[in-house]
């Protein structure tokens, strides 16, 4: 394998193969006893995510876990999920869901983990509101709440 399978891999590959189950310590120990190590290490997306939004910077809970406010496109849940598809491709889906009627008004999927995957969606989300945000809205996410401010 070239040193780009770790323990991990090997044993997935064993039992998907060979039909091989073995424990990953077992296999870590055998790869330590050999002097074998995975060369190569995947990036981690998130930390990509992170240092592209100035370094794990969060904004305060303002609505400390009172999330129905009663109120259609008051409150705005947004997140990022990355999501595996085809020989190991990713594919990244931001999403904007309005807290009281439950319905998702923007969406946007990307390949690629940069900024321009929120502004995209975020240029969705106004467009299907025709500019009309309600003067005390809140977007939440797992970064914090952000009042909206145009």
């Amino acid at each position: 394998m070239n040193g780009t399978a770790g323990a991990l891999v090997i044993k997935m590959r064993l039992e998907k193969l060979n039909g091989i189950v073995m424990n990953h310590k077992k296999i870590r120990r055998i790869m330590r006893k050999f002097g074998l190590a995975a060369m190569i290490r995947q990036a981690n997306p998130y930390r990509k995510m992170a240092k592209a939004t100035q370094e794990h910077r969060t904004c305060p809970n303002l609505l400390e876990r009172k999330f129905d406010q009663g109120e259609p496109e008051k409150v705005f849940l947004t997140d990022i999920t990355c999501m595996r598809y085809g020989s190991g491709q990713w594919a990244y889906l931001s999403c904007v869901k309005d807290d009281a009627t439950r319905q998702i008004l923007a969406h946007y999927l990307s390949s690629t983990l940069e900024l321009t995957l929120v502004e995209r969606t975020m240029a969705r989300l106004l467009k299907r509101l025709d500019g009309n945000i309600h003067p005390d809205a809140i977007f939440h996410s797992d970064q914090g709440d952000t009042p909206y401010t145009p």
